[in-house]
């Protein structure tokens, strides 16, 4: 299959691959995401040498398994190197060897780096050597380097206080598909699912292109989420534990964090996540946070009225969060367990919230259908400390030009109608939100749902709408 849009990130590699320098290059992005593929399919034959880490495995079989590489792709009756300091020399005598063409780099492609810095096994500091002793006086190199550990990328490699300081030429943050990408996908696959079908997918599986490559032409929506999660044997039954336990060398904290911030869904301050899941406040916590942050499984976001430093927590993982929520509480094996559940009450009341998430993943896309997409504007959410009914906005854009959007998200089969009721809840958290912020700035909500909202004498609160088609942007 053809890389499905990425169109940043292939020019991004287009300029590395034509610069006149040598380039380091760091691609990384949480498991599952695709990054393997795409350097591979960009580049294809142009990849001169191409290794890949052993996953939990030690320093001796992690240098057998470069010693192959290099004799396979390089030469043959090579002598094994005895540590990275000769496996890097080893290198670098081979890669003399391959003529030089005009205008044509050699790309060298270092694949789940994470894995091979096992415990005391000297890997970066001969990675250091490599580099600043040879590699960066190579106009015609292009070094790319991979990984899923994000959070060892990032402290090892983009923050290095050693030798690798400031080495790093460029980086490719991969995110997830956006919804216009997972349709490109599935239109590419043959897979004929209408916009709210695919809205539905991601709010189970994300944008992660390794989820939707399992799912089957020819199968429902809800056929593939059994398939894959509830059958006898589904492939993704085991996927949350393995995700975490691939990424972290002591998982358990992490997961611990992701199971308290998915029992509240609009997210948690530190202090929250501190009581409820009984951990110490401390830098354990800060790293652990920190680390999920970085892997994309969690976002920090600002509420409107804290101060500076006060944030909220929230999980962004849409299978995370389905898998907490539906797999684990399900007895497996248990077949067409997901048809079973349409029209319930916990599957709506998580769509719902889900819909919220898939509406935070693309905030861009809400400014461009607001006609802000050039307008500076901080996203932010607001609970209020003193209305009674209590009154909260999950998504506050806070414009430069001097409005606020306060969003107002619904997930519905149809047109959303704003009865009397409800448009007595949304006056009272405009109100609420006026009187509490003391904000001097207009303020137009916004309707986000997913068919529109059905005109009627309530229907003029929203000053401006945003549907489903307009996420696909």
């Amino acid at each position: 299959m053809r890389i499905i849009g990425r169109e940043r990130e292939q020019a991004e590699l287009r300029r590395f691959y034509e610069s006149d320098e040598a380039e380091f290059v760091v691609v990384y992005g949480r498991r599952r995401v695709g990054k393997t593929f795409l350097v591979r399919e960009y580049f294809q034959d142009r990849i001169v040498f191409s290794f890949t880490g052993l996953a939990r495995d030690d320093l001796c079989s992690q240098l057998r398994n470069f010693n192959d590489a290099v004799s396979r792709q390089l030469g043959t009756g090579l002598p094994p190197a005895k540590d990275w300091f000769e496996a890097f020399n080893l290198l670098r005598d081979q890669l003399e060897l391959v003529p030089s063409r005009q205008g044509k780099k050699k790309v060298v492609f270092i694949d789940e780096m994470p894995w091979i810095d096992t415990p005391r096994s000297g890997f970066i500091t001969a990675l250091e050597h490599f580099w600043n002793g040879w590699g960066a006086a190579q106009s015609d190199l292009l070094l790319i380097v991979c990984g899923s550990a994000t959070s060892w990328i990032v402290r090892k490699l983009l923050q290095n206080r050693h030798g690798l300081h400031n080495r790093v030429t460029g980086r490719i943050l991969l995110a997830p598909f956006t919804l216009h990408e997972c349709e490109e996908y599935f239109h590419e696959a043959g897979i004929r699912y209408e916009r709210k079908q695919i809205i539905e997918c991601y709010m189970i599986f994300g944008g992660v292109p390794f989820y939707l490559r399992q799912m089957v032409k020819g199968l429902s929506l809800a056929q593939n989420v059994d398939r894959l999660c509830f059958d006898p044997g589904a492939p993704l039954a085991g996927e949350f534990e393995e995700l975490y336990h691939s990424l972290f060398r002591n998982p358990d904290r992490h997961i611990d964090v992701i199971r308290t911030l998915a029992k509240k869904m609009k997210g948690m301050t530190r202090e929250e996540i501190v009581q409820t899941a009984k951990l110490d406040s401390g830098g354990t916590l800060t790293e652990t946070l920190r680390e999920l942050e970085q892997c994309g499984f969690i976002l920090k976001y600002r509420d409107f009225t804290l101060p500076k430093k006060g944030h909220y927590y929230r999980v962004v993982d849409p299978f995370s969060l389905f898998y907490l929520r539906f797999v684990e509480g399900a007895v497996q094996g248990a077949s067409g367990y997901w048809m079973s559940q349409y029209g319930s009450a916990m599957r709506s009341a998580w769509s719902g919230f889900s819909y919220e998430l898939v509406c935070l993943l693309h905030v861009d896309q809400i400014k461009r259908k607001l006609g802000i997409a050039g307008v500076d504007a901080q996203v932010s959410s607001w609970r209020s400390k003193t209305s009674d009914p209590g009154a909260q906005i999950d998504l506050l854009i806070d414009r430069r030009d001097q409005v606020i959007n306060l969003c107002e998200i619904k997930f519905s089969q149809s047109e959303f109608v704003i009865d009397k009721k409800y448009a007595g809840i949304l006056q009272n958290k405009v109100d609420a939100f006026v009187s509490e912020t003391g904000t001097h700035k207009d303020t137009h909500l916004t309707m986000i749902t997913t068919f529109g909202v059905k005109p009627n004498i309530y229907s003029f609160l929203a000053q401006s709408q945003v549907t489903l088609e307009d996420l696909f942007a």
